[in-house]
């Protein structure tokens, strides 16, 4: 089953917050993936694909990024050709590797998309979820059950207002 619910955060503040509130409602941590872009250049960070450590250094978004890391395993920092660098955690990381190192292309999406559309969200709103990220915006996304993204999705409107659900049944709006 493909079944996952997008948040879309407006400042990492706002992402740390679902993040937080999902982890003291007894969310699993390990179905859970953030997306952010790092737009930061100036920090100079160097690229890294990490599946167990902890990141030395994240630049101005730091403690951001760090508190992160104390909930949820793996990260990478890559470059996706028309956002940007995008600093990723959680089981996404896996999808994007997997898209880029497969050569994955999904009806024309990017890595990006081809990460978005294996872990079940429908071509007509990644392109919804790429233009956030190249708003500087951030992206929780919440994997599982149709019960757990549904208590997800709750648990995330109490944050932010832009929260989609989607089954491989159905969008749950």
């Amino acid at each position: 089953m493909k079944n996952v619910t997008v948040a879309i955060c407006n400042t990492h503040n706002e992402a740390e917050k679902v993040v937080k509130d999902l982890n003291e409602a007894g969310f699993n941590m390990k179905k859970l993936s953030i997306i952010g872009k790092d737009y930061h250049e100036e920090d100079r960070v160097v690229g890294f694909y990490n599946t167990g450590d902890r990141v030395a250094n994240w630049g101005k978004a730091g403690a951001f990024w760090g508190g992160i890391w104390g909930l949820i395993f793996g990260a990478g920092l890559f470059l996706i050709p028309g956002v940007g660098p995008v600093v990723m955690a959680g089981p996404i990381v896996s999808s994007l590797v997997g898209a880029m190192e497969g050569a994955l292309v999904v009806g024309g999406l990017s890595a990006l998309g081809g990460a978005l559309f294996s872990i079940g969200i429908p071509k007509d709103s990644i392109l919804k979820f790429e233009s956030a990220l190249k708003a500087d915006k951030y992206l929780v996304l919440a994997t599982g059950t149709e019960a757990e993204i549904e208590k997800a999705k709750n648990i995330m409107e109490s944050t932010v207002s832009d929260v989609t659900a989607h089954s491989d049944k159905k969008e749950l709006v």
